[in-house]
């Protein structure tokens, strides 16, 4: 597979601080970017910083930083930093995150998700432009607001993107989009509201030839993102109505095993990576084939040791 080839950082069951020397694995193994999140473990700036001091061959970015808990001014100082730490291998992926993430967590009230997004697109590009911003924008207002260190690096920003909406101000506004829970087949239909924009893609990798464990494994994690109603609706618009109600109308019950059992084993197979190492490549190369630029792994090795599954998953 060539071109760009990317892995989520940072590992389970390695300290930050040993990332180091993973960093410098992934390199030599022939991976290209690494991608943190920021939900609920490592904020999405930290392991990215190790990163961009300890391997140059290395490109970076974060899939994603929310909208709404960081304020505009210090997003845009923290893109800078990064961009500056980086010499410019920084990607920022924005998103609106979600009600459990903001409200629940953050203390922020969710609010206008797409709204304050496209705001803080608005904001970050004039304030990494080095310009002076005293505006109110729809969802917030600022005032009198400049970046007093230069940017050296202005960073690629990348929204998170699930539907047509936020797909169409991906293309339009940003510099790519972000994509997550997708099957190969469906990257067409994003595709087409993105236009030409870079679109990166978070996969989910279960490498065992042990199917039955891999898809029990892939229904948990199915059933818990899947059921947020973002995602939900996303699959709705993917055409998943009549394949997911069953969860859906479970977990709603509160029948959180019956959730699981009622996932079709297809609809497993679509959106968890999974068999072989070989197999999980010529799956992984499916969605290059279709339009994604950067696919981005987010390994789950079960019943293998991480090592042998990054070394086994990585680019030929």
């Amino acid at each position: 597979m060539s071109g760009r080839y990317g892995i989520t950082v940072p590992f389970d069951g390695v300290t930050l601080p040993e990332h180091r020397d993973w960093y410098r694995r992934l390199a030599d193994l022939g991976y290209t970017d690494v991608w943190s999140a920021e939900v609920d473990g490592a904020d999405g700036m930290t392991p990215l910083a190790l990163a961009a001091v300890t391997e140059p061959r290395l490109r970076l970015g974060v899939a994603v930083v929310p909208a709404f808990t960081r304020g505009p001014g210090l997003l845009a100082m923290t893109a800078a930093a990064m961009g500056e730490l980086s010499e410019g291998r920084f990607t920022l992926g924005l998103g609106a995150s979600s009600p459990a993430v903001v409200e629940r967590w953050n203390a922020v009230p969710f609010d206008r998700p797409y709204a304050r997004t496209r705001d803080t697109l608005r904001f970050l590009r004039r304030a990494l432009a080095g310009e002076r911003v005293d505006e109110p924008f729809e969802t917030f207002a600022v005032k009198g607001f400049r970046l007093s260190r230069p940017v050296t690096h202005v960073p690629e920003i990348f929204l998170a993107a699930l539907r047509p909406g936020m797909l169409r101000l991906a293309g339009r506004e940003a510099d790519g989009a972000i994509l997550n829970w997708l099957g190969a087949d469906d990257v067409a239909r994003c595709r087409a509201e993105v236009g030409a924009g870079t679109i990166v893609a978070r996969l989910f990798v279960v490498p065992t030839d042990d199917a039955d464990l891999a898809r029990r494994v892939g229904r948990r994690m199915i059933s818990s993102y899947l059921t947020v109603p973002a995602y939900a609706e996303f699959h709705r618009w993917l055409g998943r109505t009549e394949a997911l109600t069953p969860m859906w109308e479970a977990w709603a019950a509160g029948d959180r095993a019956r959730a699981n059992e009622v996932i079709p084993d297809a609809v497993v197979d679509e959106l968890i990576v999974h068999g072989s190492f070989g197999a999980c490549r010529e799956h992984l190369a499916r969605y290059v084939e279709a339009g994604v630029e950067v696919p981005m792994l987010a390994i789950v090795p079960v019943g293998v040791e991480l090592a042998d599954a990054v070394a086994g998953l990585a680019p030929r």
